[in-house]
């Protein structure tokens, strides 16, 4: 790419992190593979100065002979082509994204420096004050916020009544299995990975910081335990959890069974064709949902283990064969009434104080609806 003089009206460097989320601004994340896959923010895109192994040849230089050294070698190990090709990836990044900003981890050298290359290049692009540690900071300090200054109600409820479907109802309820990518039981693992811990605490402060900008302070959340799949909730809001006023949400055994059928059998299946194709997917699905079933197995005992993978085992295979899935509703009403509804029922008692309504799917909605427009 060819020098040229800048075409973009300047913009200044910043430091205003609330904006950059509240306007999803797009973001250039210049830091090494390794620690963007580590966690990042839902807007940016990894397109770093060095790779990983370039870094750690850097950090290694850097300890033994100093920071000019260490510079020098950067430079030596991206020059040429190689520098030519990172330069010409952010350019048209900022070509396609002109109301974006660059970052490195401190928002020190790296970005400095793919800034300076970027504007010999023509190509005016602001970076990002503090960098990505100054944001994280910000973002955990918004969940510290959230926690303290607003209201929080949460919704309880046996396995499969169907307490997702009550947030997606509600204006002002935030999902923290769908950030998790989870659904929060030992067989809520979806078809696609989970976030890393940072995203997903990222994730979540900004849904926070969205909602609390346009007007909410009262929010609904799911009754979750500490981890949902690998990721954890923050440690302030879990904290809070178990203080919060409780709807309790109640359903038939007959409703939960034929939810659980659907959510985590016919819709799950489909989740994994979709990830896999249609000949590696509903076998890639038989395998995950008996491998949930086999984690369990000292808490159900080898005995009704083993029943309960044979009933499985005949479901999947008559699912393979012709697509019945009747079969599953054995071993899913099984797993309730041994399993799940038990452990329920002992939160249940220590719970009781704390719940403020019990109703079915519509009672709840109507209430927790009426308990935000009083808030």
């Amino acid at each position: 790419m060819s020098k040229q003089a800048p075409t973009q009206q300047h913009r200044p460097d910043t430091d205003n992190y609330r904006e950059i989320f509240l306007r999803d601004l797009p973001l250039i994340d210049t830091r090494a593979p390794v620690e963007f896959n580590k966690g990042s923010f839902p807007n940016a895109i990894n397109l770093p100065l060095m790779t990983d192994i370039e870094r750690q040849k850097v950090g290694t230089c850097y300890k033994q002979k100093g920071q000019q050294a260490a510079i020098a070698l950067g430079h030596e190990l991206v020059s040429g082509q190689v520098k030519q090709a990172r330069i010409d990836a952010w350019a048209k990044f900022a070509g396609a994204h002109p109301d974006g900003y660059l970052f490195c981890f401190r928002g020190g050298l790296r970005s400095q420096i793919s800034q300076q290359w970027l504007t010999e290049a023509g190509v005016d692009y602001p970076r990002i004050s503090g960098g990505y540690k100054a944001m994280r900071t910000f973002l955990i300090e918004e969940i510290e916020t959230a926690v303290r200054d607003c209201q929080f109600t949460l919704v309880g409820g046996m396995t499969g009544t169907g307490k997702t479907e009550v947030l997606m109802q509600l204006d002002n309820a935030v999902d923290l299995e769908g950030h998790a990518n989870h659904r929060g039981s030992s067989f809520g693992k979806r078809a696609t990975p989970q976030p890393p811990q940072i995203a997903f605490e990222n994730a979540l402060a900004i849904d926070f910081l969205k909602r609390r900008a346009a007007g909410q302070d009262h929010f609904v959340l799911e009754d979750e335990s500490r981890l949902i799949g690998r990721c954890s909730v923050p440690l302030p809001l879990h904290q809070g959890m178990a203080t919060y006023p409780l709807v309790w949400l109640d359903d038939t055994l007959e409703g939960r069974v034929e939810r659980i059928l659907k959510d985590y059998v016919i819709d799950l299946c489909a989740e994994f064709v979709l990830e896999h194709g249609t000949e590696e997917g509903p076998q890639v699905f038989a395998g995950a949902l008996r491998q949930n079933l086999a984690n369990i197995t000292k808490r159900l005992g080898g005995a009704r283990y083993q029943q309960l993978d044979a009933i499985m085992q005949e479901a999947l295979q008559r699912q393979l064969a012709d697509g019945t899935v009747d079969r599953h509703r054995d071993w899913i009403s099984a797993l309730l009434r041994d399993y799940y509804d038990p452990m329920y029922k002992h939160q249940l008692d220590k719970k009781a104080g704390r719940i403020v309504f019990r109703g079915n799917q519509q009672e709840v909605v109507a209430y927790l609806r009426e308990r935000a427009r009083q808030n």
